[in-house]
């Protein structure tokens, strides 16, 4: 069979589409109106976007803290362009590290209460390099079953990708999070990896639990932060969230979220980041985070620190809106974050959905397999610190309405 067949099938045939678990077509989805992807943002300030000329309410983004369109944040990352110009050009080990890069690093790794760090371009090449760089073919690797796609992905290139050396356990199900450790004897290679807060559903891994298992079994224990940073603990992350900093061996977090740039981090003891910094090999051979992003990440969080209100503000906003969308009768599943989903179920509803919100100046994003199961497709709604009592008013009553338009239970 031609390699590149289902790659016509897919385009041509809603029903080979099917067979991969979408409910259509991309084709066939935007020929009904409902195909909620690739939508292009002409313009942005934040809470609201425009689109096609119209002003639409964000609740679909990352941007936790508000603080891309923050003067000292975008100040920041002009003034990095004017001093190194747009790009490193090079490699962290060979001229791309800057000065920039090493400061950012140190503060970082104090932010999260660890010895070091070390910076990647994304978020993604971050858990890529720490998990190949640190699981050799004899080593067990734990994992929740819905940890983030960029660490199923890490361990398949890892040396440990055998069926054999990967465990799942149930979502946040500790029962079965022991049963697993137990098949294992204390001198068995165990890394445990788990997301601080689910992209998702936007509950929260119980990592006093967690840790306290792994000391029990002798294992390794990471966490991805990623949408953990500049919401729990004061906005240094989960660990600091549940009081267990010292029981975490490593914390990885992105600069896509909370801190308004792109790029991640590893941080951890000092000797684990000296292995991580020779043997990533996402790290070694992937240019160095750009000037603008560095910068950018560095303002962001001095204003994290010096404005602990913004991460007060962003979780009273979240409580405020998984109150009401549960009093309005919405399936939001055990958010306890701003990442509130909107459970519907059927594929082409939750598409449905997502554009009666789209015509109603609603910014949201749609969820479907493989991102989730098959039978919770969802609205991934998400809020800001800076959205406004006004804005979320709109929110609400255009969420109220979709449900009885369409029958959403």
């Amino acid at each position: 069979m031609d390699i590149m067949e289902k790659c016509y099938q897919f385009y041509s045939k809603p029903e080979f589409a099917q067979t991969l678990g979408y409910p259509t077509n991309p084709r066939t989805a935007k020929a009904m109106g409902v195909y909620p992807f690739f939508i292009p943002i002409e313009e942005s300030e934040g809470t609201e976007v425009i689109i096609d000329n119209r002003k639409l309410v964000m609740i679909g983004s990352n941007n936790y803290l508000g603080l891309t369109t923050h003067p000292e944040v975008r100040n920041a990352a002009i003034e990095a362009v004017k001093k190194y110009g747009t790009g490193c050009t090079g490699s962290r080990f060979l001229n791309g590290t800057l000065e920039m890069h090493l400061e950012l690093e140190e503060k970082l790794a104090k932010f999260v209460g660890m010895e070091d760090a070390i910076v990647f371009s994304t978020g993604f090449q971050t858990n890529l390099g720490t998990i190949t760089a640190l699981v050799d073919k004899d080593d067990v690797i734990i994992v929740d079953k819905e940890v983030h796609a960029s660490i199923i992905d890490a361990i398949s290139l890892s040396r440990a990708q055998k069926r054999a050396n990967l465990r799942f356990y149930k979502h946040n199900d500790m029962g079965s999070f022991e049963s697993i450790l137990q098949r294992y004897d204390r001198d068995h290679g165990k890394l445990v990896v788990v997301d601080g807060v689910f992209s998702m559903s936007g509950d929260i891994a119980p990592l006093s639990e967690i840790t306290t298992l792994c000391k029990k079994y002798n294992s390794r224990l990471m966490v991805d932060d990623a949408h953990s940073i500049g919401v729990l603990g004061g906005g240094k992350g989960t660990a600091y969230h549940f009081d267990c900093v010292d029981d975490v061996d490593l914390t990885m977090g992105t600069f896509s979220k909370s801190f308004a740039s792109t790029g991640g981090f590893i941080a951890g003891k000092k000797e684990v980041i000296h292995w991580i910094q020779h043997f990533a090999r996402s790290f070694i051979f992937s240019a160095s985070l750009t000037p603008a992003n560095t910068a950018t990440v560095l303002a962001a969080l001095d204003i994290i620190e010096k404005e602990p209100e913004r991460v007060e503000k962003v979780n009273q906003i979240a409580q405020t809106m998984r109150e009401e969308l549960r009093a309005l009768g919405f399936n939001i599943g055990n958010s306890g974050t701003p990442i509130i989903p909107i459970i519907i179920g059927d594929q082409i509803k939750t598409m449905q959905a997502w554009r009666f919100l789209f015509d109603a100046g609603i910014y949201t994003n749609v969820a479907l397999p493989p991102a989730v199961p098959t039978h919770l497709s969802l609205l991934r709604t998400s809020y800001m610190a800076n959205h406004t009592e006004e804005q979320l008013g709109k929110v609400l009553e255009a969420l109220k309405l979709m449900k009885e338009k369409l029958d959403i239970n």
